[in-house]
């Protein structure tokens, strides 16, 4: 039987061409992408100015992803919304949604599970499921906008799994997200964080995107690093360091370097200085992070009077950081760990 084609992650352009072979006109294409992309219609029983005759067509062509949320936390201390999703083959998936002055903050997940075996990260513990396509890493966001009733102004591609190991499904997200014809997130609203597949840095840089991309850095030698973080073994941070100087000259858009702050492992006066080292050759924000404490890791959160001192000392040598607002921490705010607790069949995760 063939297979249907997952008509969310298609272009306007392609919906056009594939509706055109079944002699259907161009403009039901707009019709069809605005009820998918900015009316966010949950199924083609949705598409009210489409014939039934046609809807029961598209049935029968496309496959329509949805994602049906299993469990929602709130924060008490911030009003952060934590959402499982699952999947139509079972798996779940994450997000989280963040109230800001500036308007609201989605983080969502790009793959099920992940493979990059970062230390001190939940995602990883279970290795990778599989990749998300580009139409679940959407339809995250169309949930949560359905949920809450409230635009999403900033996207965030930073939850469960790495990006850079889905590439080609990012770029299609990335350019459905963005489409004039969609939701219309500027291209400057949406962060890519990956933990420093260099290749794959290389070549987003070669794109001309306007997005911002984040590195997850977290140690400032290549020994240091590679005891948190597998993927050091392959790239040095020597490599890491020259393929963001890169990446700004192709896109002209700073890069950020994302650093967890691990209780006596990478929060001395010694790695501040070795990171403003790094940091200012470079076009770049640093955003230390306390780490959000895992059960299953031994790492704890640098103390606040710590996290001050190394933050306060990379602005002595001009650099431009930021200690991240945490949000969530009483809803298990760490990437991975709500779907964690869910796998393992804690029951406190079934609906209610």
């Amino acid at each position: 039987m063939e297979q249907k084609i997952d008509i969310k992650s298609l272009t306007l352009e392609e919906l056009k061409k594939k509706l055109n072979t079944k002699g259907e006109k161009a403009f039901r294409a707009k019709q069809m992408y605005e009820w998918m992309h900015v009316k966010l219609a949950e199924s083609f029983d949705d598409m009210t100015n489409l014939s039934k005759n046609f809807r029961e067509k598209c049935r029968q062509w496309y496959s329509y992803t949805t994602l049906r949320t299993v469990r929602v936390q709130e924060s008490a201390i911030d009003g952060t919304r934590k959402f499982l999703f699952a999947l139509e083959d079972g798996n779940v998936v994450e997000s989280v949604w963040m109230r800001y002055k500036h308007g609201n903050s989605v983080c969502i997940s790009s793959q099920v599970g992940c493979r990059m075996g970062c230390s001190f990260c939940a995602s990883t513990l279970d290795g990778l499921e599989r990749n998300l396509t580009p139409s679940e890493m959407l339809e995250q966001i169309y949930e949560i906008t359905r949920l809450t009733g409230e635009r999403v102004s900033n996207v965030v591609v930073m939850g469960t799994g790495e990006p850079m190991d889905n590439y080609e499904h990012l770029l299609r997200f990335i350019k459905l997200l963005t489409d004039e014809n969609g939701l219309h997130i500027s291209q400057r609203n949406l962060t890519v964080s990956t933990c420093g597949i260099v290749p794959r840095m290389r070549q987003l840089a070669e794109e001309h995107l306007q997005i911002t991309l984040a590195l997850s850095l977290h140690a400032t030698t290549d020994e240091k690093r590679k005891r948190l973080m597998p993927i050091a073994n392959r790239y040095s941070i020597r490599e890491l360091m020259e393929v963001c100087d890169y990446y700004f000259s192709q896109t002209g858009r700073r890069i950020t370097f994302e650093y967890s702050l691990v209780g006596g492992v990478n929060d001395t006066d010694e790695d501040a200085q070795e990171l403003a080292g790094l940091a200012r050759p470079l076009c770049c924000h640093i955003n230390l992070i306390p780490v959000n404490p895992i059960k299953e890791r031994n790492y704890v959160q640098s103390d606040a009077s710590r996290i001050k001192r190394f933050k306060n000392k990379l602005e002595k040598n001009g650099i431009n950081v930021t200690i991240r607002r945490e949000m969530g921490r009483d809803i298990d705010g760490a990437c991975g760990q709500l779907r964690r607790r869910f796998v393992e069949g804690d029951p406190l995760q079934e609906e209610e």
